[in-house]
């Protein structure tokens, strides 16, 4: 299977040299990691153990061509480049997977190319690239997996099965819900660790997460409230992580708010549920990111503060 990779930050060049392990052919498109990923591959410090593999490389989507299988890593803030990075590699037999964040993703891609060539994943993993091509895995590994607006397929089976030969020791079972992250706030900002040492901020979490499955039974998928607790309890397992939504903020980046924010609070308010815990987030999160505080002020889709 010949296997291109798209967006190879910390979680595309994980999975990424993970299926290069197991001897697939891994192609990374790169752009500012080009020369350092091909002329010393990618190293992943693990909780299960280092590893080193040499993936192929291009800077262009051009120079590796069609692919049995597109996995996406890009943040959802490049979604609009799609059109541009995924057509020279999607044939009439490519899966096109996406590992992002959040919500809506598998949607613009099948506008491109099809639902049938879609499928989604959501990742239940704790990782830091901490130097091109050089990624610390702390913690988890689960991928959740499946076609978009279809039952599983043959290649749905074959595909997990794929992942799963290729974990090794790390776990591929399904989990709902989210994972827990760090409130991106005003400075100072919390770790996972201290974040849920913190009755307070504690209590915020539950509630967030206690709106989002309400959002989502109402929608029909029937999510219990106790993935609250299993939730937490695994991040808690993740020490003082940071995730990549605090990260981006403390470097001054573009924030995924559409997917994982804005998204959830509108499927939240198209299906008739209260959540005003995620509607304050969105406030203060939109206004922390100037892109996304010009755009939905000028639409008033949302209230942001002054």
């Amino acid at each position: 299977m010949k296997i291109g990779v798209v967006g190879c930050g910390a979680l595309g060049s994980y999975y990424g040299a993970k299926l290069g392990r197991d001897g697939r052919e891994v192609h990374f498109l790169l752009r500012s990691d080009y020369e350092a990923v091909r002329r010393n591959g990618v190293r992943v410090r693990s909780v299960e153990g280092d590893f080193h593999v040499q993936p192929k490389c291009a800077r262009a989507a051009a120079e590796i061509g069609v692919c049995d299988l597109v996995l996406i890593g890009l943040k959802t803030t490049a979604n609009h480049q799609f059109p541009q990075l995924l057509p020279p590699l999607v044939g009439a037999n490519t899966a096109v997977m996406t590992l992002q964040n959040g919500l809506g993703n598998e949607a613009q891609m099948a506008a491109l190319f099809g639902p049938e060539k879609i499928l989604g994943g959501l990742c239940f993993v704790c990782l830091n690239r901490v130097e091109p091509g050089v990624i610390h895995h702390l913690a988890h590994g689960t991928i959740v997996m499946g076609e978009h607006q279809r039952w599983p397929e043959p290649r749905t089976h074959e595909l997990a099965s794929m992942f799963r030969h290729a974990a090794s020791a790390a776990g591929y079972d399904a989990v709902a819900g989210g994972v827990v992250r760090p409130c991106v706030a005003p400075r100072p900002c919390l770790p996972t660790d201290r974040l849920l040492a913190d009755l307070r901020w504690g209590r915020l979490v539950r509630e967030l997460m206690l709106e989002v499955i309400a959002a989502a039974n109402a929608l029909g998928l029937r999510i219990s409230e106790s993935v609250v607790d299993k939730q937490i309890e695994r991040t808690r397992t993740m020490g003082a992580y940071q995730a990549s939504t605090l990260i981006d903020f403390e470097r001054g980046q573009p924030l995924e708010l559409e997917s994982m924010f804005l998204e959830p609070l509108l499927q939240a308010r198209k299906a008739g549920v209260a959540a005003p815990r995620l509607a304050a987030l969105c406030e203060v999160l939109t206004a922390l990111d100037p892109g996304q505080r010009a755009s939905h002020a000028k639409s008033g889709q949302f209230n942001i503060p002054g």
